[in-house]
């Protein structure tokens, strides 16, 4: 008999009550499907017990991996980020123990104040037994391969954990250069639709040019929708990399240093290109809860929530089935054995 398909889904997010109050109390509204709300998608986005198991056994999905819906805590300012991400690790937490079989977390960490990051990951990882840290690119107009964060990789690296990397809403600079002017369309293209994985992916790639890798090799990133964009760009990009001074082949970071998800967008031809690129072994698997699987009734029109569709992408791949395995969860069991 074959092995079971035991399916863990990376990118699972969640909206805490007591991080969207820290957003009111900044003034900031980052996200505009942020949780508020009492219609249906905002009730599973804060959802932490029995509707939000209903869809995962709806789409088939055995283990939720939580994290904070973006930006999590790096709106904030670095004197009230490492009250608030203490505040909601401890919460997931107690998520996580109340369906211990069911989910896993993410931890949240202040990255506005890179010395309490660290101090924080550890805590979440060895106190709360937490995966690991989700972080959101940049941190204020500060990219996440600057020097400042060395801590915060360095700590990871000690630790043996990876970090989820998540878009967040580009710049005001960067929305009203290239997608003001079109309507509701133009902020739709500045996030969901495009603009979230260009401003990720071009912080994946200045972290790997700037040698963030090269100082901390052990770093392992987890990248999720489809290594957002520049993973397709790689062969003409590496044309480039002899301007830089890297002590690898730029693939080889792709293939060393990155894990790859789809986030719950169904398409075969990514699937297969992300084989093809890095190898099923550095694939894995999410589906970008509740924006995605788990959305019906008002789901996202173009996406296709229908029932079971979050297995069944999965196990109709074109794969063996000891691939589907490994990308299913034998993969992210395999990253979780590198802790120290």
């Amino acid at each position: 008999m074959s092995q079971k398909i035991t399916i863990v889904g990376l990118e699972e997010h969640i909206a805490l009550p007591l991080v969207l109050d820290a957003w009111e109390r900044a003034g900031v509204h980052p996200n505009p499907h942020g949780g508020w709300g009492d219609d249906p998608f905002a009730r599973r986005l804060r959802s932490t017990g029995e509707e939000r198991l209903a869809d995962m056994d709806d789409q088939g999905i055995d283990v939720a991996v939580l994290s904070l819906n973006s930006p999590g805590v790096q709106n904030l300012s670095a004197a009230d980020a490492p009250i608030v991400a203490r505040d909601a690790n401890d919460h997931l937490a107690a998520i996580v123990a109340e369906y211990p079989d069911r989910f896993q977390a993410w931890a949240a960490i202040p990255t506005a104040d890179p010395t309490a990051a660290a101090t924080e990951i550890e805590r979440a990882v060895t106190r709360l037994g937490m995966v690991g840290a989700m972080l959101y690119g940049r941190t204020g107009d500060v990219l996440a391969d600057s020097l400042a964060y060395d801590e915060i990789y360095a700590k990871a690296v000690e630790l043996g954990v990876p970090l989820h990397f998540h878009p967040q809403v580009p710049t005001p600079g960067v929305i009203d250069s290239y997608y003001s002017g079109l309507g509701p369309a133009g902020m739709g293209l500045a996030t969901a639709g495009l603009g979230w994985y260009y401003d990720l992916g071009i912080q994946y790639m200045r972290m790997i040019f700037s040698g963030v890798f090269d100082r901390h090799p052990d770093l392992q990133v987890v990248a999720g929708h489809w290594g957002e964009l520049v993973m397709f760009y790689l062969d003409h990009t590496g044309i480039m990399a002899h301007n830089a001074d890297l002590e690898r082949p730029l693939l080889d970071y792709w293939t060393q240093n990155f894990w790859i998800a789809g986030s719950g967008t169904v398409s075969e031809r990514y699937l297969r290109w992300t084989a093809e690129v890095v190898g099923t072994e550095r694939m894995v698997y999410s589906t970008d809860y509740p924006y995605t699987f788990g959305t019906r009734p008002g789901g996202f029109p173009f996406l296709d929530t229908s029932a079971g569709v979050g297995r069944s992408f999965l196990e109709d791949s074109p794969f063996t089935h000891e691939q589907k395995v490994a990308i299913g969860s034998g993969n992210w069991e395999a990253l979780r054995a590198r802790r120290r």
